[in-house]
């Protein structure tokens, strides 16, 4: 059997949650990420949840850009 003696105590801690990798993945896209949610979410958090996450995040900021950028140049004079 493997000696697990040297491994953190990340299996004893929950994973973050859903609303917790949100919350990551949006302050990471900022620049605003704390070292120790960093540091958290290389330990604990399901790397699968965060990419998942922040695909879902970076697709709803490029809509949304999309729709400003339509609604803007529709309401420009012609």
């Amino acid at each position: 059997m493997a000696d697990n003696s040297n491994r953190p105590d990340s299996d004893k801690a929950p994973r973050p949650g859903l609303l917790q990798a949100l919350q990551s993945t949006l302050a990471a896209l900022f620049g605003i990420q704390s070292d120790s949610n960093r540091q958290r979410d290389f330990n604990r958090a399901d790397p699968g949840q965060l990419i998942g996450v922040f695909v879902l995040v970076v697709i709803a900021l490029v809509v949304g850009m999309i729709v400003l950028v339509n609604a803007l140049l529709d309401a420009a004079p012609k």
